[in-house]
């Protein structure tokens, strides 16, 4: 089966690159987010980078955030083997280091409608994206 449905497509394409219609003031694609959401493992960086192939788990996904003797062991040189990153957006970095919760990647990502508890529903949204958790 093929998955192709133009205005289905275009419109998401559209929305990851932030310019499609949200009602969400300064709504951001958060592509370090979805990689450990959806990828866990950096199984799927690995099949298209090959650059990075050396770079074991969760940290393919920020790999400029090593060190220099992870990037050496896992043969990786930034500026030449691999590019420099472009921009770092500030909200990548309350996940740099993070690592999937003890379940396989392809469970991380959640399934079906959002779901807000009870008690929880004056929450903000900040709520759920900070480490802090003491309300």
């Amino acid at each position: 089966k093929v998955d192709y449905d133009v205005c289905s497509n275009y419109g998401n394409w559209l929305y990851s690159a932030g310019i499609g219609n949200d009602p969400r003031d300064n709504r951001k694609f958060n592509m370090i987010k979805q990689g450990l959401d959806y990828d866990g493992n950096g199984d799927y960086i690995r099949l298209w980078v090959p650059e990075l192939q050396g770079i074991k788990g969760a940290d393919i996904h920020t790999p400029w955030a090593l060190n220099s003797a992870a990037l050496s062991q896992a043969g990786v040189t930034l500026g030449e083997t691999y590019p420099q990153p472009v921009v770092t957006a500030p909200e990548w970095s309350r996940h740099i280091n993070q690592r999937p919760q003890g379940r396989s990647p392809h469970l991380r990502g959640r399934k079906g409608p959002a779901h807000t508890p009870m008690q929880h529903k004056d929450r903000g949204i900040d709520f759920y994206f900070s480490r802090k958790k003491d309300v």
